[in-house]
């Protein structure tokens, strides 16, 4: 069963940090979003070139394109950022990200995020840490 309590806990908490530093982290979010998009694209296949094309990189507070996976259509909330694939002609990246009975896994979504993983939560927890830094001293 789920904790609510944590959760809202966890909000409000998140809404406690000044705005000044919770907006010093998005410049980095959105290089973060963007290297993972170019990673994947290096990774993925090139048929066509519509699923590298289909990578787009969503920013906080926008909404993610239509027909994208993971999740199609959605809300980015603030200090995050998506970076999705597919759009309206696109809808089968899961198809070559995992494979079918008729072909085989390609994966590069998967592989990107591993391998930047530390890198952009390392990067992330920099800049928060030189944002409270700097907020502290006023």
């Amino acid at each position: 069963m789920a904790n609510d309590g944590g959760i809202s806990r966890l909000k409000r908490r998140l809404n406690a940090i000044p705005k000044d530093v919770r907006e010093a982290i998005v410049p980095d979010l959105m290089k973060s979003g963007n290297e993972l998009a170019s990673t994947m694209k290096s990774l993925a296949p090139e048929d066509s070139g519509d699923l590298k094309s289909s990578i787009a990189v969503t920013g906080p507070g926008q909404q993610t394109p239509p027909y994208s996976q993971p999740g199609g259509a959605s809300m980015v909330p603030e200090n995050a950022v998506a970076v999705t694939v597919g759009n309206e002609d696109v809808r089968y990246p899961h198809l070559v990200e995992y494979g079918t009975k008729a072909a085989p896994a390609q994966p590069f979504f998967w592989p990107a995020y591993r391998l930047l993983k530390k890198r952009i939560t390392s990067r992330t927890k920099r800049t928060i840490s030189k944002a409270v830094r700097k907020r502290w001293g006023k």
